[in-house]
């Protein structure tokens, strides 16, 4: 037994990152600090590394490095030959939302574990349809909603699970970005098939409400859209039964730059997060005491959550800290999100 163990524990995942625009890469450099992973192949119709050298490429963060693949890495052009790989454990889906359903399907259909960007699908429907598929297979799907490993966020939600700081009376989250640069190439700006800022960055802290207080009851959103239909930017009342009061707001109307960050009031204490202030972002103001700053050691939400997939796929467990059953919730609150922006009404849950 102790021998099984020992192997067991340093057995490494063999993973392949379909999708190497900026979300691949950022994954491929968070698989390269884990001791555990192995990426043996990439996958990608345009995008190939040259001499295993993977060039990087703009997000709404910042340009990512160079990363250095080696030339052990297979690379492939069609996610069929992905799949087709027995070496392959674990597919890394970085695609474009459209593409998602299919793919995740024929992956767990495969037999493969699947580690899936945000939005999982761009509609509820199509994502019912992925957890089908995943209810009757063998591997496990996991969406990478990256803010529920976040430092700041994971802390927030320990915080309010234990209750250190009395009750959560109000929560407010932003989330505000210019136009990412695949947004500005047209891949996400051609109408409102895509959804926009809505579905691509709004829906982290959507997903995280749901993930601090549970589903709720109704939504009401405002916000701008362009003429092609795409959702720009949005603010929207999560409202719930007997409190708390809860709001977001995300867009890529910003001038130039990124930010996020919350401001929670409890019974005893605000928290304030805000990405703006650097290694000072998180911000804790108690009552009769002074400020104070709480200060984070390791990766960051990416890398947290890759070592997380990574170890469930090691050991056989499913996830649970996120489920795809969480990536369908997000889409059916987004959804109703959208359609209380559009209809000026509030839309129930």
């Amino acid at each position: 037994m102790k021998e099984s163990h020992s192997t067991n524990s340093t057995r490494k995942v063999n993973v392949a990152v379909v999708g190497l625009g900026f979300m691949g890469v950022t994954h491929l450099r968070a698989y390269q600090e884990v001791e555990s992973a192995r990426v043996v192949a990439v996958c990608d119709a345009v995008r190939l590394p040259v001499n295993g050298i993977l060039q990087g490429v703009a997000g709404n963060i910042k340009k990512s490095d160079d990363i250095d693949l080696g030339p052990q890495v297979k690379v492939f052009r069609k996610l069929e030959e992905v799949l087709a790989d027995p070496q392959v454990e674990l597919v890394d889906l970085c695609t474009p939302t459209p593409l998602h359903p299919a793919q995740a399907i024929a992956a767990l259909k495969a037999g493969k574990h699947v580690f899936c960007e945000k939005p999982i699908a761009r509609t509820s429907a199509s994502a019912r349809e992925i957890l089908e598929a995943e209810a009757a297979a063998a591997g496990f799907l996991m969406p990478a909603m990256c803010m529920r490993f976040w430092p700041g966020w994971s802390w927030l939600k320990q915080a309010v699970e234990d209750g250190r700081y009395g009750k959560v009376l109000t929560a407010r989250f932003r989330r505000i970005s210019e136009m990412p640069g695949w947004s500005k190439q047209g891949t996400y700006t051609t109408g409102s098939d895509l959804g926009g800022a809505l579905f691509d960055l709004h829906i982290h802290d959507t997903d995280f409400v749901h993930f601090l207080f549970g589903r709720p009851g109704r939504v009401f959103s405002t916000g701008v859209t362009d003429a092609a239909g795409s959702i720009n930017h949005v603010v929207t009342q999560y409202v719930y039964r007997g409190g708390p009061a809860v709001c977001a707001e995300g867009g890529w109307l910003l001038t130039k730059g990124f930010n996020m960050g919350y401001t929670i009031h409890c019974e005893h204490a605000t928290l304030d997060f805000d990405l703006a202030r650097g290694a000072d972002a998180m911000q804790v103001i108690e009552e009769g005491k002074s400020p104070r700053f709480v200060t984070y050691d390791g990766p960051d939400g990416y890398g947290e959550e890759v070592r997380y997939v990574v170890e469930c796929a090691k050991t056989g467990k499913r996830p649970s800290i996120v489920t795809a059953h969480d990536g369908l919730t997000a889409l059916e609150i987004c959804e109703a999100e959208e359609q209380s922006l559009k209809t000026g009404t509030v839309v129930p849950l």
